[in-house]
């Protein structure tokens, strides 16, 4: 492992990083970053790792995207994505939970159509599920027949890095907690704008004013529960906040 770390893998993509590294952070043999990094180079496979001088990609892999659906943030994997989708805007199509998902995403009654925006509510970190890897929604079967490959799909969910698609992810506030998300209806306009690192919601505050006051109140899913299940419950935060437990934060 040491010997990958300093003449090749991941020390040949640290090196190409260096001008951006704080090379005097110590790592957990005691030496300095810097010191690791100075051991002799091995072969480089530029196939494999880009010369920083001449990326890949001009732009960074995920795309940080907020606005009146995500305050806090939501996750946009672009490298994966489509970009003729980067700028745009449709009808959210809206799944209310996982189980909703799985009964009618392949209905061939689904009301839906190649640029509508479809929505996974209920699946974050303090939702029942627990944020699983669900965020990647299937293409439906009905768009898939007609050769649909990509649609924006938006939820408080993960998934897994190999998936392609263009996907946000980790919504925050979720859904669980009454944040925008869960206001989503089907037939809202969404607007994404990745230029602009944008996420919106084109619903007048009126109306989300009174679908707020709407919403049932929160479960307390720690309520009944023991053990870890209920240490989770109480502690998870949000996925700006990397679900971490709150009682782990520095006061």
């Amino acid at each position: 492992m040491e010997d990958f770390f300093a003449a090749g893998g991941l020390g040949a993509v640290l090196r190409e990083l260096k001008p951006s590294l704080n090379l005097d952070c110590l790592t957990v043999t005691g030496q300095t970053l810097g010191e690791r990094l100075s051991v002799e180079p091995g072969y480089v496979d530029r196939a494999v790792i880009a010369d920083a001088d001449a990326p890949l990609e001009s732009e960074g892999g995920l795309v940080a995207l907020f606005g009146s659906l995500a305050p806090r943030g939501a996750i946009l994997k672009r490298s994966a994505a489509d970009k003729a989708l980067f700028e745009s805007e449709g009808r959210a199509v809206v799944f209310s939970s996982l189980e909703d998902l799985a009964a009618r995403i392949d209905d061939a009654d689904l009301d839906v159509a190649a640029d509508d925006i479809l929505v996974l509510q209920n699946a974050g970190p303090k939702s029942r599920s627990g944020m699983p890897e669900a965020g990647y929604l299937p293409i439906p079967k009905k768009l898939a027949a007609r050769s649909v490959k990509d649609m924006v799909r938006i939820s408080d969910a993960r998934m897994s890095g190999t998936a392609f698609g263009t996907i946000i992810l980790h919504v925050a506030p979720e859904a669980a907690i009454g944040g925008p998300l869960a206001l989503v209806r089907t037939g809202d306009r969404i607007q994404l704008s990745v230029k602009e690192r944008r996420i919106d919601l084109l619903v007048d505050e009126a109306e989300l004013a009174r679908r707020r006051d709407a919403l049932k109140t929160v479960e307390d899913r720690a309520s009944g529960l023991r053990g870890y299940d209920r240490l989770y419950a109480q502690e998870v935060l949000q996925a700006d906040e990397g679900c971490d437990f709150a009682f782990l934060k520095s006061v």
